[in-house]
């Protein structure tokens, strides 16, 4: 069988074709990435903000490594449920995305156990925030790019804010970040199968 190119029409319809599946499974699985870390990394942060708050014992840092052990297996979990559909090439880029800035956040925020100057709040936020507007542009929906751009700006406000307090300003940007699109396409969803 001879493979046929495709015209410069014919390819453009295919990459969107591509982006508007990718747009629709997302909002099949109501944006259930964005739900589950956007909530995990909320909880923990105002977690460790309450128990150093009370505490001022610093050994509660560590529990940061609750994100990444909540949020893979209830990612796992809704994965397995996932239908096994056929992955496209932008699935594909949207995993690569996240795998890594996933992994760069995870190094870096394992560095600073035994780097304490870095500014890990700022970082990770400034990672975790590109990726979704990175997301929102490759998709081209609009409350990922928005909630993305503007959380790179808030991002800063953890360098602004000092001691335990940035964790609240953490937290509230993963809200913004993750939790509000990740409800818009939840919401968007309910409204299409209506």
């Amino acid at each position: 069988m001879e493979e046929r190119k495709l015209n410069e029409k014919e390819s453009l319809e295919l990459i969107s074709q591509m982006i508007k599946n990718t747009q629709q499974k997302l909002e099949r699985h109501n944006g259930m990435p964005f739900l589950v870390w956007g909530y995990a990394s909320f909880f923990v942060s105002v977690l460790i903000w309450t128990l150093l708050k009370n505490s001022q014992d610093y050994h509660w840092q560590f529990l940061w490594f609750l994100i990444p052990i909540i949020g893979f297996p209830t990612m796992m979990f809704f994965l397995k449920k996932e239908d096994a559909g056929v992955k496209t090439y932008i699935d594909k880029i949207i995993s690569y995305i996240w795998m890594g800035f996933g992994v760069a956040g995870f190094v870096v925020s394992a560095a600073a156990i035994f780097y304490w100057n870095i500014p890990i709040l700022f970082i990770v936020l400034l990672l975790m925030s590109t990726g979704t507007a990175i997301t929102g542009l490759v998709i081209q929906f609009k409350p990922l790019i928005i909630s993305g751009f503007l959380c790179i700006l808030l991002s800063f406000a953890c360098l602004v804010v000092k001691g335990f307090d940035a964790i609240l300003i953490f937290a509230l940007v993963f809200l913004l970040m993750m939790v509000v699109p990740g409800h818009i396409l939840n919401y968007k969803n309910k409204k299409n199968n209506v």
